[in-house]
């Protein structure tokens, strides 16, 4: 191989998602001002702040809802600046969106909601059922499957919501407050999915919130299976979340912490001292 020729590039070294410099205001109200920030591979990165801080603008930027006023964003190692329509629906194909209310069809069972995204893509019927079969085990609802919405808890309607999500293998997912409006314990189980999907299947995620209690759990548990294939958590006890689970603050459209859980909890900005304490 000479200097000229191309040389092979490590995939797992490439972000899953990263904003260069991106600026988004709607008149004269600064959204995002000039935020950086990347997500690896296999991490989990909680979006953090109050209402009206930018956290869902992320979201809607990565999957080109809306586009910023500068800056990159680049998703998979592409950049979405000049993408069309039919080049950004590819892109989305890669990735699986959690909405805040689950955001389920009430006319449809829990089986059509998740098979969904397959059904409109012609997917024959068979494999369509397993890939739903297989996706309400991994959020442990196979016993809803004929179930409607309306008879569902808020939890269960998340969790089928996340089983959506998941049709298709996605390398990245977006949680956009999953948890909101959630008691503690299944607000607790939602996020075990999020460590599922981050220790076992490796898949990149945003985990957009406004609860300390997430990062609380996606920073001290991690997921392992047992040799009868059962998944358990664990509390980090060698620092393992460190490596995969990170934080991103904004406020008044600038980042204001990227780190670990325990930079942050020792911040002295008084602003994040204020958003830990919940006031």
């Amino acid at each position: 191989m000479t200097d000229l020729e191309p040389r092979d590039i490590d995939v797992n070294s490439i972000p899953a998602i990263e904003f260069r410099d991106v600026f988004l205001a709607f008149d004269d109200q600064v959204i995002l001002n000039g935020v950086n920030f990347s997500v690896r591979r296999g991490e989990t990165k909680l979006v953090l702040g109050g209402s009206g801080t930018g956290k869902s603008t992320v979201i809607k930027l990565i999957l080109g809802l809306l586009r910023p006023d500068a800056g990159s964003i680049i998703v998979d190692g592409e950049d979405l600046s000049d993408f069309d329509d039919e080049e950004l629906r590819r892109i989305r194909k890669k990735i699986g969106m959690v909405f805040q209310e689950g955001a389920l069809f009430d006319s449809l069972s829990v089986y059509e909601n998740v098979a969904y995204r397959l059904t409109e893509e012609h997917v024959p019927e068979d494999e369509i059922e397993h890939e739903v079969r297989r996706m309400l085990a991994f959020v442990n609802l196979e016993d809803a499957i004929d179930k409607m919405p309306a008879e569902l808890s808020g939890g269960m309607r998340r969790r089928v919501g996340i089983a959506r999500a998941l049709v298709g293998n996605p390398s990245i997912v977006l949680f956009d407050e999953p948890t909101a409006g959630l008691d503690p314990p299944t607000a607790r189980t939602i996020c075990e999915l999020a460590i599922k999907l981050r220790d076992l299947e490796e898949v990149s995620s945003i985990f957009v919130t406004h609860e300390m209690n997430n990062l609380e759990y996606l920073s001290s548990e991690y997921a392992v299976v047992d040799g009868e294939g059962n998944v358990h958590y664990e509390e980090d006890g060698e620092f393992l979340c460190m490596l995969n689970t990170g934080a991103l603050m904004l406020r008044d459209g600038d980042v204001i912490f990227n780190g670990n859980d325990r930079d942050l909890i020792a911040s002295q900005d008084q602003y994040i001292r204020r958003f830990i304490r919940g006031k």
